[in-house]
């Protein structure tokens, strides 16, 4: 007998790495870019870092109710698809049964051996199959909402953090390029660290994650500069 390997595939991380990327990128651009728009609308020090914990709160949380609620609704609909065909199952197992072979044999499989291979499938455990084989749910795309609701807010707050303390260590009518640099740096480690982990192109990811955080960072200086000058 052959001895069994374990294959780690990277598709099964995309459950947290989806949601650790994308908070930890929102909430380093959305702090820095709040920080650098009240930097150039005023240079007082304490309005800027008061702007800036007020963003890291708020965003955290707003990033873990909204991670919540939509994850959850994905929840709801998975529970529902499974509820009916566990009723299914339990009702039409002749007709089930049809379906599972119908879908091997459109996978490439002979209709005599997709029949033996569905009845077998089923025989062991005739929900998980059809949960894997017709609605594609599998244990690394199932939704959990706790997990991504958790993993948003704390990768957000973290993110936010560097923009924060940036600000507050840099001499005054420097918080701006400070920020902004501080940002760019940690977009590119941002972007790197989610390619490696998922198997992309590093310098797609880098590059990408920089451009839209400085045009991010670029807009809303425009626009607290105008607005400074207004007032």
């Amino acid at each position: 007998m052959r001895a069994l390997h374990k294959e780690n595939h990277l598709i099964e991380r995309i459950g947290w790495l989806r949601a650790a990327v994308l908070g930890a990128n929102d909430g380093l651009i959305s702090t820095s870019s709040l920080i650098v728009g009240v930097a150039a609308a005023t240079a007082a020090t304490h309005e800027i870092l008061v702007a800036g914990v007020a963003g890291l709160v708020a965003g955290a949380m707003s990033m873990a109710a909204g991670e919540y609620v939509s994850v959850s609704s994905q929840a709801d609909t998975e529970k529902a698809d499974m509820a009916r065909e566990r009723h299914e199952l339990a009702t039409q197992p002749e007709a089930e049964l049809s379906e599972l072979a119908a879908i091997y044999e459109r996978r490439g499989v002979a209709p005599d051996l997709a029949h033996q291979v569905a009845e077998q499938m089923m025989a062991k455990d005739a929900l998980e199959a059809h949960a894997r084989d017709e609605l594609g749910l599998a244990s690394h795309v199932m939704a959990r909402p706790v997990q991504a609701a958790f993993t948003s807010a704390v990768t957000f707050a973290t993110g936010a953090a560097l923009p924060l303390i940036v600000a507050l260590l840099a001499p005054t009518g420097m918080v701006t390029w400070a920020v902004s640099i501080a940002c760019l740096i940690g977009l590119a480690a941002l972007g790197a660290i989610g390619a490696l982990a998922g198997g992309a192109s590093v310098w797609k990811q880098t590059i990408r994650a920089g451009f839209w955080g400085a045009v991010a960072m670029a807009s809303t200086a425009v626009i607290g500069s105008l607005i400074g000058r207004a007032i």
